[in-house]
């Protein structure tokens, strides 16, 4: 404790960043299956564990116009039973083999994963092969998931921070953007979708042509490759071309967006676009000058809004990274009274980091962070699988974990300032506020950013 009328003593310098240590990321082999199957295989031998992702090319960027929300229940539908197990005896048997089975999708792919003991491989494979090639979709587990979605958009009607999230896409994208919808879909698609819908999308989409087998763990290449033989090599059919998303913005000026919310004791404030895809040729710039923005604790943005002001408790900036174009966004929660003084310190932060070059100890700072965390992040099989399952995805070259630290530590000042400049583009920013219309609506008028345009709680949602 400091005695009254005396000085604190000044805190020591912040030890310097040590060396980094070397890394290898585990060397994987790729194979592909006569019938078009693709896999990939990182065997790691530490523990008698091995992980397997599969991925297929059907995420909700391909879902039909107007059955947003079909790919998500497709995918969630199944490990809800098969044609051999209804949905109880399915957990039961995942559970006997002391094994983990979960699926789901995000905007660019569904993904069934499996983690299991070494000696249960096999056994718990021709699980995942059933659930992947012959799920049941039974009617009442389709319905009960659709019913579990309806449940979160209700929830969301009164949730300020999900409500934003959903009202921002609307904002940043084109109306007729599968973007521009909610990836799991809205009340009025998903309550029109039924079990003949999922059917027909599973057959259309999942295909070995269409899929990719990431295995990782206590298993030998030649071992997976016959195990997949064994249990996927009779799996045929042709895919379905996957429909090319569409990302053009839905205004290329700045635009207000105010979601009223008259109970909401604080605002949600968005500011962002239409961002770049995760095929850029800047992104490792991208990566660093984000961290340096709103990407980290000691970010410009977090320090403005939470350590200088006071505004909030946390704020922060970032890039959805997709196949197309997701949105870069900076983002917090404020009080209702300095939701237009937070914004524009955001504006601020955002016009600094495009005009003045980076110091060193900032930039110091980003890289040696993502350096530092880099191999801390694949320890496990399952995190080793999900990486590559990333690579899958986005066609990254093969040395893509092994240069990572190296492309981040060779980011200069100027490259953040350029791509800063080139992606951030403040002429379209789009300024979106789920908050109480009588305390914010006045002040964003005022702002002068650009028109103001209220949006309907329903429409976010439906």
């Amino acid at each position: 404790m400091t005695a009254v009328g005396t000085v604190a003593p000044e805190a020591p310098p912040r030890p310097g960043a040590g060396a980094p240590r070397p890394y290898h990321f585990p060397h994987f082999e790729r194979r592909a299956l006569p019938n078009g199957l693709r896999l990939v295989v990182a065997p790691v031998h530490r523990l008698p564990l091995v992980s397997v992702v599969v991925v297929v090319d059907a995420g909700a960027a391909s879902d039909p116009a107007g059955q947003e929300g079909l790919a998500v229940l497709t995918a969630r539908a199944l490990v809800e039973g098969t044609a051999t197990m209804d949905a109880v005896a399915l957990v039961e048997r995942v559970e006997r083999l002391g094994s983990a089975l979960d699926s789901g999708a995000d905007w660019d792919a569904a993904v069934v994963s499996l983690t299991a003991l070494a000696p249960k491989l096999a056994e718990a494979f021709e699980v995942l092969a059933d659930v992947l090639v012959r799920p049941a979709f039974p009617v009442r587990e389709v319905d009960r998931l659709k019913g579990e979605r309806l449940a979160e958009l209700l929830h969301l009607r009164s949730e300020p921070r999900g409500l934003a999230e959903e009202a921002f896409a609307r904002a940043v994208y084109a109306g007729g953007s599968r973007y521009a919808r909610a990836e799991a879909g809205g009340e009025a698609s998903v309550a029109a979708l039924t079990e003949a819908d999922v059917r027909a999308f599973h057959a259309a989409r999942y295909h070995p042509a269409a899929a990719t087998v990431v295995v990782a763990g206590d298993v030998t290449a030649d071992e997976a490759e016959a195990l997949v033989a064994r249990t996927l090599g009779t799996w045929g059919g042709p895919a379905a071309p996957a429909p090319a998303p569409v990302d053009a913005p839905g205004s290329a000026t700045r635009r207000v967006h105010l979601v009223p919310k008259a109970d909401a004791a604080q605002s949600e404030v968005r500011l962002g676009h239409v961002g770049v895809p995760r095929d850029t040729p800047d992104y490792f710039p991208l990566l660093v000058m984000n961290s340096i923005l709103g990407g980290l604790f000691n970010s410009r943005v977090n320090m403005n809004l939470r350590e200088r002001h006071g505004y909030t408790y946390g704020a922060r900036s970032g890039f959805d990274w997709r196949r197309a174009a997701g949105p870069f966004s900076v983002e917090s929660a404020v009080a209702s009274d300095v939701t237009v003084a937070a914004a524009k310190e955001m504006l601020i932060e955002i016009d600094r980091v495009r005009e003045e070059s980076v110091g060193d100890d900032e930039l110091s700072l980003a890289t040696s962070y993502l350096d530092g965390v880099f191999p801390i992040r694949y320890e496990t099989t399952a995190a080793i699988a999900s990486a590559l399952a990333s690579a899958v995805v986005y066609g990254l070259p093969d040395d893509y974990f092994d240069a990572y630290r190296e492309r981040v530590r060779g980011v200069t000042a100027e490259d953040v300032r350029r791509v800063a400049r080139e992606h951030l583009r403040p002429e379209a920013l789009q300024l979106l506020v789920v908050g109480d219309p009588a305390a914010v609506q006045g002040p964003l008028e005022a702002l002068g950013f650009g028109p103001l345009v209220v949006h309907d709680v329903d429409a976010v949602v439906r």
